[in-house]
């Protein structure tokens, strides 16, 4: 979606119309790609409403605009109906909001669609005598299965990979851990409502070791060597779980590296984020 931290448009409220009365315009911002970004608070009915969206359509086409992205909270539901005959239409929605967009100019529109993936991120944590850290969950597919995997789960809206993974792990077994690096990660097309999945496998150190299973979710935890995990019938049946796990076992070997994070930000913006990368590889090349 096109980035609404943009300027404020600098038009007038009030402009007229036809030479006859004036109309108010829809409080916006610019965005970096031509576009304009509403966001809708103030009460107001749809035959107030109407006369001025159009009339700020009519404005922002003049500027040059070309996306109208309107921000509307839940209690202004009732301007959907509307938003949608003027030729607005459904982008993402989250709890509070709802936002739609409209494509101004009369050719074919470029706007991105929303989030195409869901991260997920699973922890593989080891401790000295080779154990690693498993969970049984008490529902969905793996609990079908009975089977003892890693800690799993989503990425929080706006969370670091690094602080997931180890959030998840204190979250399901009481465990505190330190992140090391991201080992592999795997794509899955279309698994979540339409949705693709990124599943990141993220190695993390282990700073405590008495498991305080979380109950909600998780049936049991605990330290298991390595071989009897990987021995389960289900492992040993599913690709993805045996690559996993050869990587895993490569890595404690020392026959594998992984990915660590290098801080970066944003070309355009001061949004602060990592690059993940194979440092010792870096190291190893000529300079440029």
């Amino acid at each position: 979606m096109a980035d609404s931290a943009g300027s404020a448009a600098t038009a007038p409220q009030v402009v007229p119309e036809n030479g006859v009365r004036d109309v108010r315009l829809l409080k916006s911002t610019d965005d970096d790609y031509c576009g304009v970004v509403v966001e809708m608070d103030e009460p107001m009915d749809s035959a107030t409403f109407v006369p001025i969206l159009r009339a700020s359509i009519s404005h922002w086409r003049q500027l040059g605009k070309k996306t109208v992205w309107i921000k509307l909270p839940t209690h202004l539901a009732c301007l959907i109906e509307p938003l949608v005959k003027e030729g607005f239409w459904y982008h993402h929605a989250e709890p509070k909001y709802l936002m739609l967009v409209y494509w101004i100019p009369e050719t074919p529109n470029d706007i991105p669609a929303n989030a195409t993936h869901r991260v997920c991120v699973g922890g593989f944590i080891m401790n000295e005598k080779q154990e690693i850290l498993v969970v049984r969950e008490k529902g969905g597919p793996f609990w079908l299965t009975g089977v003892w995997k890693f800690p799993t789960g989503a990425v929080d809206q706006g969370e670091d990979i690094c602080a997931a993974a180890v959030r998840e792990v204190k979250e399901e077994t009481g465990i505190d851990t330190e992140f090391v690096e991201v080992l592999a990660f795997s794509q899955t097309l279309k698994s979540y409502f339409t949705k693709s999945e990124l599943f990141i496998l993220c190695m993390l150190r282990p700073l405590s070791f008495d498991i305080q299973v979380q109950e909600q979710e998780i049936e049991d935890a605990q330290w298991m060597p390595f071989e009897e995990y990987a021995a389960q019938p289900f492992n040993k049946k599913h690709e993805f779980v045996k690559q996993m796990n050869e990587v895993c076992w490569a890595k404690t070997g020392g026959h594998y590296s992984g990915f660590s994070p290098v801080p970066s930000s944003s070309c355009f913006s001061n949004r602060k984020g990592s690059m993940f990368l194979n440092a010792g590889g870096l190291k190893r090349c000529n300079s440029f």
